[in-house]
């Protein structure tokens, strides 16, 4: 029997509004759950730079978050180093800075947080910091967390991350072997300069004492060079931050 348009026009409204009002609902109830998972994977990221990867993998997500909040504290800065605790009227802090959206800002503008890794409970403690990194790879966005040790010279970790990388290529720069290559790098030379640590071209060379370079990925040229602007970007970013630390050890050994 052929409808009348009037009763199709009405069940379509009506389709559309429970469908509608189903996925609002899925959203609402998802929503939260799709927040935590994405801050359970950034502090495992963070905590990736300074303990080694099979132990968080270990951990509990309640684990992960306790671990967490017992050995991290966290700051914002700006590109002069000064702390940033306010901006536009709201509260900031470090948890709450999407490095993506700040990517897009001028590097005046930004914010960079700052993740300071201590003994258990102990704030003043201070065994490393660790600073975001964000970049462009051959596909996509390119991320990362690298650690500084107290010197604020020696690499004490790094974790890399991408969302688009070729597979077995580029996409190698989140596996362990190759962030291991960076631990004990330093990214000051001998007068001074922030030099960072440099992805060479090709694989299979040792590094080993060159303080500023660690070996390539073969096939991945473009994303080992996206790799060297981003790290080289960033902590020139964090520098004015990274000297003032650096000056109130000196003055703290004096």
């Amino acid at each position: 029997m052929q409808q009348s348009n009037a009763y199709i026009i009405t069940f379509s409204v009506i389709l559309t509004v429970v469908l509608g009002l189903l996925l609002s609902g899925t959203s609402q109830v998802l929503g939260p759950m799709q927040k935590e998972a994405i801050a359970l994977d950034t502090k495992k990221q963070i905590l990736g730079a300074v303990i080694p990867v099979e132990e968080i993998d270990a951990m509990k997500p309640e684990e992960v978050n306790k671990y967490y909040e017992s050995h991290i504290a966290s700051i914002v800065v700006d590109v002069n180093g000064e702390e940033v605790t306010e901006r536009d009227g709201a509260t900031v802090t470090a948890e709450g800075v999407d490095i993506a959206k700040n990517y897009k800002k001028p590097a005046e503008e930004r914010l960079y947080p700052v993740f300071i890794y201590h003994e258990e409970g102990d704030n003043d403690k201070v065994k490393s910091y660790i600073f975001p990194l964000y970049g462009a790879g051959l596909w996509d966005a390119i991320w990362g967390y690298v650690a500084l040790e107290t010197d604020m010279n020696t690499v004490g970790g790094i974790t890399l991350a991408h969302a688009g990388e070729t597979p077995g290529l580029g996409a190698r720069i989140t596996e362990q072997g190759v962030q291991e290559r960076y631990v004990g790098k330093t990214i000051y030379d001998e007068s001074g300069e922030l030099i960072a640590v440099e992805m060479q071209k090709g694989e299979g060379k040792d590094y080993s004492d060159n303080p500023h370079q660690v070996d390539g990925m073969s096939g991945a040229t473009i994303t080992a060079k996206g790799v060297n602007n981003m790290l080289k970007n960033y902590l020139g970013h964090y520098e004015a931050y990274i000297k003032s630390q650096k000056s109130s050890s000196a003055v703290a050994v004096l």
